[in-house]
């Protein structure tokens, strides 16, 4: 059973992964490193990614071991503290190559405990 704090978080992740999606749309890597509000626009949906991904229970995480949480949860800190250290190409790929099979668990899950 999915508790009420783990749908919302689900929701949240699918949530700002469609809208880090709809930042990035149309974008090259060239134009989204000249872009300072999409590179932020995104990082902050990874930031709140991130700490959605906090509220998951030990249980769903571990249905879906090959993700990697604690990277993610992890993350959250690097966008907030360590700030400067945000290279677009990271941020870049993350969009385009992993937030693809996050977004399909998070489906998963929410329509597996519809």
């Amino acid at each position: 059973m999915l508790s009420d704090l783990g749908r919302a978080s689900l929701s949240d992740i699918l949530f700002n992964i469609d809208l880090a999606n709809q930042f990035a749309d149309g974008f090259d890597y060239d134009r989204f490193v000249a872009d300072m509000r999409t590179f932020y626009a995104i990082t902050r949906c990874l930031e709140i990614i991130s700490e959605a991904s906090r509220r998951l229970s030990p249980e769903l995480k571990a249905r879906h071991h090959g993700i990697p949480w604690r990277r993610i949860a992890g993350a959250g800190n690097v966008y907030r503290h360590d700030y400067e250290d945000i290279v677009h190409r990271l941020v870049w790929a993350t969009v385009h190559e992993f937030l693809p099979s996050l977004r399909a668990i998070a489906e998963a899950e929410l329509s597996l405990h519809e």
